[in-house]
């Protein structure tokens, strides 16, 4: 084992020690794999996912029977009120928890520079949600290159009791100085398959949090048991590792988000025993 794994190892098994303070009051137990979609609110989804004649108002609630997570797009907008916040820890039953994209004001219009202030409101605006509140996910333009002063600045600022995932959209980000700062801080990479900027497949955190684009426009961005099996296998050993998941489909055209997440999470329910060594016939 080389000097820098054998490192990265260490730091790692220290993360997990610490993951009582980097993961709220929950310690350290058997890992969770929770597997949503990018949103829920697509009337597209008529007919593919919610039934006929499903008032609008009552979609998540269907959601939220088949689902144990979502990823909510709004917040990057802008900030709902505190009665919003309210609502949806009221309607989210028992065990669902949401995760929110970053204002795009701490992101996109400051690209982190002095972002106390505003990080502070959100976050606190986003506490309301209580045992509701999953991870929160920075997701960075691609024209920010890498800047890892800045980024470590910015790692410093977010609290050890909430999960947090920073996004990149530009391969400059992507190499050892970037990997030992989030591992350092206990947040994680976010782990996307975009296809101008694909991330690298780090596991910086005590949880770990995916986000699938689709597959390509000629198979109606849906992923095939083939594509999902090689995320699972990766995805399982990182359970193994202690470490929990969250995956989120953006594949929303046609349901394919649902249909994919769905079969995803058989898979890693199912663990070891429905991943396969040799890939199947059928994407």
């Amino acid at each position: 084992m080389s000097p820098d794994v054998s490192a990265r190892a260490i730091l790692a098994q220290h993360l997990f020690s610490a993951s009582r303070r980097l993961g709220g009051e929950r310690a350290l137990a058997i890992a969770t794999a929770r597997v949503g979609t990018c949103g829920w609110a697509y009337p597209h989804w008529v007919g593919a996912f919610y039934p006929e004649g499903l008032r609008a108002r009552d979609r998540f609630a269907h959601y939220a029977s088949a689902f144990d997570t979502v990823e909510i797009d709004n917040t990057f907008y802008r900030l709902p009120e505190r009665s919003t916040f309210l609502a949806w820890r009221r309607a989210a039953p028992e065990g669902f928890v949401y995760a929110l994209k970053a204002s795009r004001l701490i992101i996109h219009l400051k690209r982190l520079r002095d972002v106390r202030e505003p990080l502070g409101v959100f976050l606190a605006r986003a506490r309301l949600l209580k045992g509701r509140l999953g991870p929160v996910l920075y997701q960075l333009p691609p024209n920010v290159r890498k800047n890892l002063p800045l980024l470590v600045d910015f790692l410093a600022l977010l609290p050890g009791d909430l999960r947090h995932a920073v996004e990149f959209r530009h391969e400059s980000w992507y190499d050892e100085e970037v990997r030992e700062a989030f591992e350092r801080a206990g947040a994680a990479l976010c782990v996307h398959d975009r296809a101008d900027c694909p991330s690298p497949r780090w596991a910086t955190a005590p949880f770990v949090y995916c986000r699938f684009h689709g597959a390509g426009q000629s198979e109606g961005g849906l992923y095939g048991p083939r594509r999902l099996r090689s995320w699972a296998r990766w995805l399982v050993e990182r359970l193994d590792e202690g470490r929990d998941v969250h995956a989120y489909f953006n594949n929303d055209a046609g349901g394919g988000a649902v249909r994919d997440a769905l079969a995803l999470r058989r898979m890693l329910n199912n663990r070891k025993q429905a991943i396969v060594n040799q890939d199947g016939p059928g994407d």
